[in-house]
């Protein structure tokens, strides 16, 4: 999963999930290093659209994960 393109919020959230359980932390564990709520953290692992991006910034740097800008859009062939 971590070098497949991610192409939606489901493909994040699993990439959330599985990164959380590889480090051994519960939702509730990811919420406070991330200070969100648990809700957050079950609507992010089962894709939810509607989940705010400062949040889920907060998320992915509390599990090491880093997010790359591209000054283009890449479109699949």
């Amino acid at each position: 999963m971590p070098h497949e393109k991610l192409k939606s919020i489901a493909d994040i959230g699993a990439l959330v999930c599985l990164k959380r359980k590889e480090q051994k932390l519960s939702q509730e564990d990811l919420a406070g290093l991330a200070n969100t709520g648990t809700r957050f953290i079950s609507d992010l692992e089962n894709g939810k659209q509607t989940i705010q991006t400062g949040k889920l910034l907060r998320v992915l740097t509390a599990l090491g994960l880093g997010m790359y800008v591209f000054s283009r859009w890449e479109q699949d062939e």
